[in-house]
């Protein structure tokens, strides 16, 4: 059975990393916005990087859990 972490995208920044690259769906709910938003931040380069397989858009946890992390380091640099 499913654990409730396990079920919740956003677990994955708070208590480790999954076991597969995540999708713009997961992206989308981790961080609360439109699935439309993460395509526009991987257009504008502003959000965290994505790689193709194939047609499929997906994105490295770590790569991910480093985006989060630069940004929270330059919010409370500008404070």
């Amino acid at each position: 059975m499913a654990q409730p972490r396990d079920l919740d995208p956003r677990a994955t920044l708070r208590g480790g990393l999954p076991d597969r690259y995540l999708t713009p769906d997961d992206i989308a709910e981790m961080f609360e916005v439109p699935l439309e938003t993460v395509y526009q931040w991987r257009k504008k380069r502003t959000g965290p990087p994505g790689f193709r397989i194939g047609k499929h858009l997906r994105y490295d946890p770590a790569d991910v859990r480093a985006y989060v992390d630069q940004r929270k380091h330059a919010d409370a640099t500008a404070a």
